[in-house]
């Protein structure tokens, strides 16, 4: 028998559980039915079904549903439109999706595979800091495709932009600091020759001894 502190109460009939559970308005609830004897535990039973929603429910926000996001590439692709397209399969890569890099043939183009392949190799290279192959490119009638998954886990994504925002703040308020030491170091010159110029000021409208008669 476990109490509503979770201390040890020990073994009790069940009747006088029951009885000391209502006394403190809460539930006796079986928590280890195949023990010998079995345990049981006074809780507040609505309470702790509501906490475990609430866990259930905070753990499937922190849930990412991987999808596989598809980036097509045509065999006669330039370079400025590769470069566009690799950049998409890192973004998606960086969002946590995986990516599968496709290649359509058309008509005669089923004579060129090799250059599907190529592109898709060249792919897989381009982007390999920050994937893994899933699937090597392979050929499926007409399209030739590679699968590729991020390389870290969503959690390791997150430590580094947690780590990447904190140096991006510590950057901004050694910056700020900077300045406002610039901005000291300006004023205090000027304010200097503002207390000069009295003492100055002074120092030529006083008399001198020496042209007195």
């Amino acid at each position: 028998m476990i109490g509503d502190e979770g201390e040890q109460i020990g073994v009790m009939p069940p009747f006088e559980a029951l009885r000391l559970a209502r006394t403190k308005n809460l539930d006796l609830v079986e928590i280890s039915p195949t023990a010998q004897p079995p345990v049981c535990r006074i809780m507040d039973y609505g309470k702790y079904l509501y906490q475990q929603e609430k866990k259930e429910r905070e753990a499937k926000k922190h849930q990412k549903t991987i999808t596989v996001k598809e980036v097509k590439f045509r065999i006669n692709v330039d370079d400025h439109d590769y470069e566009t397209k690799k950049n998409h399969v890192l973004r998606f890569l960086d969002e946590g999706d995986k990516v599968k890099a496709t290649i359509f043939f058309r008509g005669r183009e089923m004579t060129r595979t090799s250059l599907g392949r190529t592109i898709l190799e060249r792919l897989i290279r381009d982007v390999e800091p920050q994937s893994i192959v899933e699937f090597r490119p392979r050929q499926e009638g007409n399209t030739l495709h590679a699968i590729l998954a991020p390389k870290k886990s969503a959690a390791e994504r997150e430590k580094e932009k947690e780590k990447e925002a904190k140096q991006k703040a510590k950057a901004e308020r050694q910056e700020k600091m900077l300045q406002e030491k610039m901005a000291q170091a300006k004023l205090a010159p000027e304010k200097k020759d503002e207390q000069a110029a009295p003492a100055e000021a002074a120092a030529v409208g006083a008399p001198n001894p020496g042209s007195q008669v």
